[in-house]
């Protein structure tokens, strides 16, 4: 029997009739997304190429196809050295810490500016927590330096003024993962806020109706109405945000790392760059950030199952 007369085949072929006769109908749509499939093409997914030096010995000279091959070698490297648990508990503290602290931030702040009556006055708060999204990091460290210089820094100043003595923010090992944290909060929190409140917007009025006739304070509006409401938008970004707990932004870490504070600025971002940039470990270093690239899917498939199993809101 011939299998193009079978009825799976036949099957298949009027589904993918069905599929091409669909694009040819919406042609306009999938030339706007054509522009986003080639940048992702080349900039993400052809890069991939230079992946496989994390299992060679590369060398410039030799290329990547004649660098010989060590298999895993640089990864067992990596987990032997000294400093692996020291990169990785640097790594995972400043990245929970940060989940910690700056994601209830906007959830907060949206829940507020939500209830808030006076236009204006609300208008003038997003504006003002918007504003620092927009300051690059490499003027944000540059504003942590002067306000937090031991000399003439605003914030020694009121502490010398009430009796204490200067403090070295910058350099101290023991300030740099709450400077990291509160700088990421001040930067970040009112722009995450928009997304909340667009989610806010789109919460059921007449629930909130409803709840008033029933004698609802504000507090338990909020908590039985609006929390309910955003909760799969709550859900999602929490998705992303645990599934890049690894990749914590390389440029603010490295821009405040310093000799003194190395202790504790030291993560795989920054190591990789010392490796691979610095010291001219490609092949160690590409193992490295594979290694932090793979630990990331891991964890966000893990998080997305678990929290589709438990509240049947996911990625995917």
């Amino acid at each position: 029997m011939n299998p193009r007369d079978s009825g799976e085949y036949q099957l298949v072929i009027k589904e993918n009739r069905k599929t091409w006769d669909r694009i040819k109908r919406n042609y306009e749509l999938y030339l706007f997304l054509l522009p986003i499939v080639l940048i992702y093409l080349v900039f993400k997914y052809y890069p991939m190429y230079g992946v496989q030096i994390a299992f060679k010995d590369f060398s410039p000279s030799k290329g990547i196809w004649g660098s010989e091959w060590v298999g895993f070698q640089h990864f067992i490297d990596f987990f032997d050295s000294y400093n692996f648990w020291t990169i990785m508990f640097n790594t995972l503290t400043l990245s929970f810490l940060s989940l910690l602290f700056s994601f209830p931030a906007p959830i907060i702040i949206a829940v507020m500016l939500n209830q808030m009556l006076g236009k204006r006055y609300k208008k003038f708060i997003q504006t003002v927590i918007y504003a620092p999204h927009f300051i690059s990091t490499v003027v944000l460290v540059g504003m942590l330096h002067v306000f937090l210089s031991p000399n003439s820094g605003l914030v020694n100043h009121m502490i010398t003024w009430f009796g204490g003595e200067p403090i070295l923010f910058m350099a101290d090992e023991g300030w740099f993962r709450p400077l990291y944290i509160l700088s990421g909060i001040w930067q970040e929190t009112g722009f995450s806020t928009i997304i909340y409140l667009a989610a806010l917007a789109g919460v059921n009025p007449e629930l909130h109706e409803a709840a008033i006739m029933d004698g609802a304070s504000k507090w338990k509006r909020v908590w039985y109405v609006d929390i309910p409401g955003i909760l799969p938008t709550i859900i999602i970004l929490l998705i992303l945000a645990l599934g890049n707990i690894m990749g914590i932004g390389f440029e603010k870490a490295f821009l405040m790392q310093s000799d003194l504070n190395y202790a504790t600025s030291n993560i795989i971002p920054t190591y990789v760059y010392e490796l691979g940039i610095q010291k001219a470990q490609y092949s160690f270093s590409t193992a490295v950030g594979l290694f932090n690239s793979v630990i990331n899917i891991i964890l966000i498939v893990t998080v997305n199952r678990i929290a589709k199993k438990l509240t049947e809101t996911s990625l995917w």
